[in-house]
C-alpha cells in the first residue's frame, strides 16, 4: 500500500480515533524522570522534545533541541507490562456454609491500542505471542489482553548506546506485526514536521482512510530510507547471533562463567526488563481468619534460588551458572524451543544492570575463552 503523510499537527487525530473506537490507548510518557508506558489521553502526553542516553548501567533522560515526538529509544518498561502483567490475580475464594465459593479472575480490560511500539518490541511481542498465545497451552490472561489490540509502531531514528537490534534482525524499522507504522521527519522544522504513515493490516488501512491523508512523495520515502540506514549504521552494540549460538553450546564449562559470577548480583533486573522473558510463579494467600483466599501469578526469574529448586536444593546454585542459563536461553536454546532468538537487541538488560554487565561483551569475551572443565555448575 502507498504510504501517507500525517502532519505532526494531526498526530492527535490518530490518538482520538483510537479512543473513539473504545480502545484503551497506552503509550510512552515522561513520568518521574523516566519514559514509562501509561494511559495516553492525547498526543500532547507523548515525550515531545526528549531523548535518552543509555550505556551499561546508565539511563538518563535529556532534553533535545527539537520537538521530536519519538526522539528517544525506550525505558525499562516494555509492552509486556500490559499483555503479560507482573502480578495478576487468578481467582479468589470465600468460605461458605457448604465449603468455598470461588470467583474467577475478572474479564480482561478493553482492547488495547499500543501507541509508539519500537521494532525491537514488535519482535518481542511476536515472541510472546508464540510462547503464550499459540500452541497447545495458551495462556488465558495473555490471550485475553492481546485480543483485539491495535499496534501503532514508531521507527527508531537514533539508537541508544546499548542497542543492537540490527544484529538481531529486529530493527530499527518496523517490518511486520503492526497495524500502522510511523516514521518521523523534520522534527526541527515546525512547518515541515510530519510522519510517514505505513499500514500493515486491514485495521490500519481503515484507520488511515478515516484520517483522509495525502500520499507520501518519493522524496518522503527516500528520507525514510535514509533514516533507517543511518540508524542501522549507528547501533551502540553488535552481536553475531549465529556465532553466539554455537559458542554457548560448546562453552558450558568455560571459566568465563566464574568471571561473570564475580560481578553479577543475581538481582534479576535483566529478566524483569527483558521484553521476552515470560517465566512466572504462583502464590497462594489467605487472611488470618482463613475465610478468604487468593491465588496470584507473578513474574519469576531464573536468577533466584527457588527457580530451579528441587529435592536437595537449587539445581543452579552458582551465580555463574544462573547467568549462563539465562544468556544461553536467550541466544541459543530458545531456538530449540521456539525456532528463533529469545533476544531482540533492545539493550535493556545492559542499561538496567546495576553493574553494567553487557550481553554482547560477554559473548565477545566467551569467544576468546577456551572450554575448560570445572566451571559454574
Amino acid at each position: 500500500m502507498t504510504p501517507f503523510i500525517l502532519p505532526a499537527s494531526r498526530l492527535n487525530a490518530l490518538v482520538a480515533l483510537l479512543h473513539s473506537d473504545g480502545l484503551a490507548v497506552h503509550g510512552p510518557v515522561v513520568r518521574d524522570g523516566v519514559v514509562a508506558i501509561a494511559p495516553l489521553p492525547d498526543a500532547s502526553a507523548l515525550p515531545h522534545g526528549w531523548t535518552v542516553r543509555q550505556e551499561p548501567g546508565t539511563w538518563r533522560l535529556e532534553r533535545r533541541d527539537d520537538a521530536a515526538v519519538f526522539g528517544f529509544t525506550h525505558g525499562a518498561e516494555s509492552w509486556k507490562k500490559l499483555l503479560h502483567p507482573a502480578r495478576v490475580r487468578l481467582w479468589s475464594a470465600e468460605r461458605t456454609e457448604d465449603g468455598f465459593t470461588v470467583t474467577e479472575a475478572p474479564d480482561p480490560p478493553a482492547p488495547y491500542a499500543l501507541f509508539g511500539v519500537r521494532a525491537c518490541d514488535l519482535r518481542a511481542m511476536a515472541a510472546q505471542d508464540k510462547v503464550l498465545g499459540h500452541g497447545p497451552y495458551v495462556d488465558g490472561v495473555y490471550a485475553g489482553r492481546r485480543a483485539g489490540a491495535v499496534v501503532i509502531a514508531a521507527d527508531c531514528a537514533e539508537p541508544a548506546g546499548t542497542c543492537f537490534c540490527a544484529s538481531m534482525g529486529s530493527g530499527p524499522a518496523a517490518t511486520d506485526g503492526y497495524d500502522i507504522a510511523l516514521t518521523e521527519l523534520d522534527a526541527g522544522d515546525p512547518a515541515a514536521h510530519r510522519f510517514v504513515l505505513r499500514t500493515g493490516t486491514d485495521t490500519g488501512r481503515a484507520l488511515a482512510a478515516r484520517l483522509e491523508l495525502a500520499e507520501a512523495t518519493p522524496a518522503d520515502l527516500a528520507a525514510v530510507a535514509d533514516i533507517e540506514a543511518g540508524a542501522r549504521a549507528h547501533m551502540g552494540r553488535k552481536l553475531d547471533r549465529v556465532a553466539a549460538r554455537a559458542l554457548l553450546a560448546t562453552h558450558r564449562e568455560s571459566p568465563h562463567w566464574d568471571n561473570v559470577a564475580e560481578r553479577c548480583l543475581t538481582c534479576a533486573n535483566c529478566t524483569m526488563v527483558c521484553p521476552t522473558c515470560f517465566c512466572t510463579t504462583i502464590e497462594d494467600t489467605s487472611d488470618l481468619s482463613g475465610d478468604h483466599a487468593e491465588r496470584w501469578r507473578q513474574w519469576e526469574s531464573c536468577f533466584t534460588f527457588v527457580f530451579s529448586h528441587v529435592v536437595g536444593g537449587p539445581a543452579r546454585e552458582a551465580r555463574g551458572a544462573r547467568y549462563r542459563h539465562w544468556i544461553s536461553h536467550k541466544l541459543s536454546t530458545w531456538h530449540e524451543q521456539f525456532g528463533d532468538d529469545g533476544c531482540v537487541g533492545c539493550g535493556r538488560c545492559i542499561s538496567w544492570c546495576p553493574v553494567g554487565i553487557d550481553i554482547t561483551a560477554e559473548i565477545a569475551a566467551l569467544e576468546q575463552a577456551s572450554p575448560s572443565p570445572g566451571g559454574a555448575r
